[in-house]
């Protein structure tokens, strides 16, 4: 009774900055089931600018879903959004552990000059902001053509060093008397890699996976940068040009965006921690 009289303040603590983190996404949910007249009234202090705070309840008055039913019936403009996000996610992720799993899995077990020099380069390039490569990623892509296009979005983040350095981790655990083992047996490196290095690397991969889906389902600046035309621009782009006195359509737009992000997370959580955890660890 004493211990958990002592850990009282602390849980307390914790509950209020749960609270505070939780409470924008907490409205994200509630205020698109406003009606159109009681959310207008909620959003009038920031859409004239009139000086006062908005006054938000988290309960509405008349609960109604008709902010859903104009972004869904009436809005065709979201779906060819939430196409072009599907499409650039879905594709960034496919190509991008194709390249980073025989990456990683040659950090890990190959042997050869210069290999933790090149690895320490890598998680250099890792390090760096998306702002210090825009530069020279605009002026490869428009080299080949490839601007105003949703390759021109997809390609680069396909060799992101990232996901090399999450996945390596997971590879550098196994122990390499099983690889070894597989290789007396005749097991070429590809084998290797598919028979053991896979199953036993998968936390680390599918941690990957959830990770960066959430990063590139509300990427902006990549798009912003590459993307002149607005027809193909990703949902985290769409919510901005909506602005505040589109209010109704702002908030039903990001509540549905949440769904794919929340379900990804909810799916992958345990993979996600098992493979955070590993890549933690020292070497």
């Amino acid at each position: 009774m004493r211990k958990k009289a002592a850990g009282l303040p602390l849980y307390i603590i914790m509950a209020v900055l749960c609270t505070a983190v939780l409470f924008p996404v907490i409205l994200a949910v509630i205020l698109p089931f406003q009606a159109h007249t009681e959310l207008k009234d909620t959003l009038s202090p920031i859409v004239n600018f009139t000086g006062k705070y908005s006054r938000i309840d988290l309960l509405p008055q008349y609960p109604s879903a008709e902010n859903f039913k104009e972004l869904l019936v009436y809005s065709p403009e979201f779906y060819r959004v939430f196409w072009n996000s599907l499409l650039m996610v879905g594709g960034i992720l496919f190509f991008q552990t194709l390249v980073a799993v025989p990456a990683a899995w040659a950090f890990a077990r190959a042997e050869f000059k210069g290999r933790r020099l090149l690895f320490n380069i890598y998680v250099i390039f890792m390090l760096m902001p998306f702002q210090v490569t825009m530069l020279s990623q605009y002026l490869v892509l428009d080299g080949m053509g490839l601007m105003n296009r949703r390759l021109a979005v997809i390609l680069p983040a396909v060799f992101s060093a990232f996901p090399v350095f999450l996945i390596y981790r997971g590879f550098a655990d196994i122990p390499r008397d099983v690889a070894d083992s597989a290789r007396i047996d005749g097991a070429n490196e590809w084998q290797v890699l598919r028979y053991i290095g896979l199953p036993l690397g998968k936390s680390g991969i599918l941690a990957c996976v959830v990770i960066s889906f959430l990063d590139l389902w509300n990427m902006v600046e990549q798009p912003l940068t590459f993307l002149r035309d607005k027809a193909l621009y990703p949902l985290s782009l769409y919510l901005p040009t909506l602005g505040a006195d589109r209010g109704e359509l702002l908030l039903a737009s990001a509540a549905v965006t949440l769904i794919p992000a929340v379900f990804v997370f909810v799916i992958g959580q345990e993979e996600l921690e098992r493979g955070i955890i590993a890549s933690a660890l020292k070497e």
